[in-house]
């Protein structure tokens, strides 16, 4: 049995047409459902719905053979006992820093200047500054991260960002690109040493799906 990993929202809605057309159909609509666990068309796989945050933690102690998350997520996550073989191209979106339209960004970068960086990315916050030698001061937020900087709580933010639309609304701008982001498959080391001849004809067929569209 291969056990797959997603989140519902955005990675789920652009994961379920990539499943179907590697012959994965579940039996169940997940975004209706109360269930957690799906079977589908194939009896040796299910799917298992688990919180974004989540999936890696799934995948990495067996929960899951199988998980897909977003690059943002397994940079904070940072798991040894993790193989990444394919990036889906879903889900894409930028890490940035933003900030107020008035704050001199650069001339803070510049002269080195101390920041108080709002983030649930903290992680990736402190990695990206460090790099640049530049000293935070880390707060770290689950939500409306725009705000922390329009009342003070922060200088910047580091967050996905899309659209940029959010950021407008609120008198902000994206300041500095940190990486650009979509969603991976994961693979949990052990299990697809164990299970090979059932996981690696799946991950061949993901693999030949991305190169088909690119």
């Amino acid at each position: 049995m291969i056990t797959i990993a997603l989140s519902k929202g955005r990675i789920f809605d652009e994961t379920l047409p990539m499943l179907n057309a590697v012959g994965i159909v579940c039996t169940e609509n997940p975004e209706t459902s109360r269930k957690l666990v799906f079977s589908t068309n194939n009896q040796d796989v299910r799917i298992i719905i688990v919180r974004a945050s989540d999936v890696p933690t799934y995948v990495e102690w067996g929960g899951a053979d199988i998980g897909i998350a977003g690059k943002d997520i397994l940079d904070e996550y940072a798991a040894s006992g993790l193989y990444y073989p394919v990036d889906l191209n879903i889900a894409q979106c930028k890490m940035m820093v933003a900030a107020k339209n008035d704050f001199n960004y650069a001339g803070v970068m510049n002269e080195k200047r101390r920041l108080k960086v709002a983030t649930k990315y903290p992680n990736t916050a402190r990695d990206f500054f460090s790099s640049k030698g530049i000293h935070i001061d880390l707060i770290k937020l689950y939500g409306s991260m725009e705000l922390a900087p329009i009342v003070g709580l922060a200088d910047v933010i580091v967050d996905l960002v899309s659209s940029g639309k959010t950021l407008e609304a609120n008198n902000l701008k994206a300041v500095e690109l940190i990486s650009n982001i979509s969603s991976r498959l994961i693979v949990n080391k052990a299990a697809l040493k164990m299970n090979i001849s059932q996981m690696k004809p799946l991950l061949n067929k993901f693999q030949e799906l991305v190169s088909s569209v690119n």
